[in-house]
This record gives structure tokens, C-alpha cells and sequence, in this order.
């Protein structure tokens, strides 16, 4: 089921990698070694342990473990840097101008990247969303170890907002992780300025909903569950309070159904959820490609919930209260997580935010 999930989030990340570094210029002029130095490497990152990873040079030749560090990295700018990614997005999944980038970049696997072929891909940096660290509960599949990436000549990093939230030791409620990685990664990538562009962006908006809702009393704020229907609806996973969807759907305004569940996420039983009976359902859909497919798979969803014995008489059930946002940017970590929070909340609090 886990590596079912993975894939799932669009490749349900979670993963990795946060930075102290310095700060670099935007130029793109003159050799590899001139645009490092003018962008402020070398750059350290760390893992979700605390390991340090140095990186000496602006990396040119760049695989991503799934469509999470892809996106990030095309957002940046820096999408001619990535040579190859698994876990590829569907057709239609990224804004057209970013996707059009994204269908370019070479599927290494459809899934998790083989251990040989990513080691032979000739990549000189790999960013990896998946928790495979050592002492982290497993990893996916069959990794290659850091002596094995180390001899191969690729550098080593992970996204931390995603990779390390079954480790957190506390509830994530913000996008500090994701503005971290954004952080990060504008660093490695030389596109720092664009990176405090888009975090400047993010904080915007959220900050936006947290002052519409100040108001409203914690206690008095409507429960959310989110449903993730592609996941498999006979046996529910649900997210819990280590992953990002914990912290969009808080800092909308909203209560996660189960905020008390401590861990990434879980499976559970559909009387568990029914007894949470939430106000509000978010119907967890992930992208098919075009606008009559999301819409046949969230009608697919609804219809679910109202005909199943089980939840039809739940609360928001009754009511109709479905929102119906894409799985990806709410479970992914990314730039659109910021987007998510407000379409979140302007839903649930129509006459406070626009």
C-alpha cells in the first residue's frame, strides 16, 4: 500500500532537503564555474537527520525522484538543468507552460527509478522525495546506498517538507519546510532570486486567510477530512498530522479530521471517519489530463459518499459541503500548497475571504 501511495500523491511525496547556504545572483552568463561562484556555492543542505551534503558547482545534469522536485524545479527556472525524473506527471497535471516543459524531460521509470539506472543516468545531482534514509522505517524499493551514489558521482539530497514527515516530532501547521526547499533548491540551482520571488508570493496569500479568519474562534472552526478517493476507497488512508495536508487545511481555517493521528498517514476504517463526522469533505481526485476526466472522477467520488451505506448520512454528506480540489496541491508539497489555502478557505468562509 505504501509504495501504492507514493505513487498515488502523484507520487506522494515525501521528502526532503533544506539548506544553509548562501545567497546567489540570477545571472545565467559565462562557464559552469564562473555561474557557481557568482551564485554562491559551494551550497550545504541537510537531510532530514541533520547529515550534511555539499555541493561544490551549480549542478547541470539533475534526476528528481517523482513530479514534486520537477515541478519545483521548472517553477525555478531551472527545468533545463533536469535530465530525467520517475514517478513522471500525467499529461495536463503542472500549468500549461510548465507542462509543456515537463513532457520534455526523460522518464527513467514510470515508478521508482531502477538502483542501476539511476546510478548509470549520469546525473550529478539526484533530489529525492522518498524517506529511504536510514532509520527513517524503510525506503522505496531497492535504493542505492551513499557509497553508491558517492561512487557514481551524484550528489545526494532530499526534500524535507515531504521526505521527512514520518520523522517530524511535532505536527506541521505552515509552509516553513516548503519555503525551505524552495530556499534550497533556488540555492543549488542558482535561482535564488526567482526562489524569494515565489516564497514572497506564497506568504502572501496565506497571510491573507490567516487575517480573514483571526476571528473565528478555534473550537468554532468547521472539521475537514480529506478523502482520498484514488487511493482506494474500500480501505481509507487518511493524512495525518506529519503531513503537508495537515498544514494547508489549518492554515485555511479549517480542523483536520484526524489533526490527533501522529504519523504521515494511515489506514483506518470507514467508522472512523464517519464517528469524525466532518462539516466539510474535500474530494481527493488527482489530475487525468483534462477538464471532463477530473470532473468524471470527482463526480465518481461524490457519488461514492452518497450512495455508501456507510457515509451517507454523514454531516457534510447531507449538506453537499464537497470541495473539489486536486490531491496534488494539497498533498504535495509545492508552491500551489499556497493556492490551496485560499481556495480552501474562501469555500469555507465565504463572507471573509475573497
Amino acid at each position: 500500500m505504501r509504495s501504492r501511495m507514493w505513487w498515488g500523491m502523484t507520487s506522494v511525496v515525501l521528502g526532503l532537503l533544506a539548506a544553509g547556504c548562501g545567497d546567489g545572483g540570477s545571472g545565467d552568463t559565462g562557464t559552469d564555474a564562473q555561474r557557481s561562484a557568482s551564485f554562491g556555492h559551494p551550497v550545504t543542505v541537510t537531510d532530514c537527520a541533520g547529515a550534511r551534503t555539499t555541493v561544490t558547482s551549480a549542478p547541470t545534469r539533475i534526476v528528481t525522484s517523482n513530479a514534486s522536485g520537477l515541478e519545483l524545479l521548472l517553477r525555478l527556472g531551472a527545468g533545463d538543468k533536469v535530465t530525467g525524473t520517475g514517478f513522471p506527471p500525467g499529461k495536463g497535471t503542472f500549468p500549461a507552460g510548465l507542462d509543456a516543459q515537463a513532457q520534455k524531460v526523460e522518464v527513467l521509470s514510470k515508478t521508482l527509478i531502477p538502483k542501476e539506472k539511476l546510478l548509470g543516468s549520469g546525473a550529478d545531482l539526484y533530489i529525492d522525495t522518498f524517506a529511504s534514509m536510514g532509520g527513517m522505517g524503510g525506503g522505496m524499493g531497492d535504493a542505492p546506498t551513499e557509497e553508491e551514489f558517492k561512487a557514481a558521482g551524484i550528489k545526494h539530497i532530499y526534500l524535507k517538507s515531504t521526505a521527512c514527515s514520518a520523522t517530524r516530532k511535532r505536527p506541521v501547521t505552515n509552509l516553513a519546510a516548503v519555503e525551505e526547499d524552495i530556499t534550497s533548491l533556488g540555492a543549488l540551482t542558482g535561482t535564488s532570486a526567482k526562489a524569494r520571488k515565489l516564497v514572497t508570493g506564497m506568504r502572501e496569500k496565506v497571510d491573507a486567510v490567516q487575517r480573514a479568519v483571526s476571528s473565528t474562534p478555534q473550537s468554532e472552526r468547521p472539521t475537514y477530512f480529506f478523502f482520498d478517493y484514488d487511493a482506494g476507497a474500500k480501505q481509507p488512508t487518511v493524512f495525518c498530522n506529519r503531513q503537508i495536508a495537515n498544514a494547508v487545511i489549518t492554515l485555511a481555517g479549517a480542523r483536520p479530521a484526524f489533526a490527533d493521528c501522529d504519523g504521515d498517514y494511515k489506514q483506518v476504517g470507514w467508522e472512523d471517519i464517519v464517528a469524525k463526522d466532518p462539516d466539510w469533505i474535500q474530494l481527493g481526485v488527482r489530475n487525468r489530463g483534462s477538464e471532463a476526466a477530473n470532473r468524471r472522477a470527482f463526480d465518481e467520488a461524490e457519488s461514492w459518499l452518497k450512495n455508501n451505506a456507510a457515509t451517507k448520512g454523514m454531516t457534510a454528506v447531507k449538506k453537499g459541503h464537497f470541495l473539489r480540489i486536486g490531491s496534488e496541491q494539497t498533498t504535495i508539497s509545492g508552491v500551489t500548497n499556497a493556492d490551496t489555502v485560499h481556495e480552501i478557505a474562501r469555500t469555507l468562509y465565504p463572507g471573509k475571504v475573497k
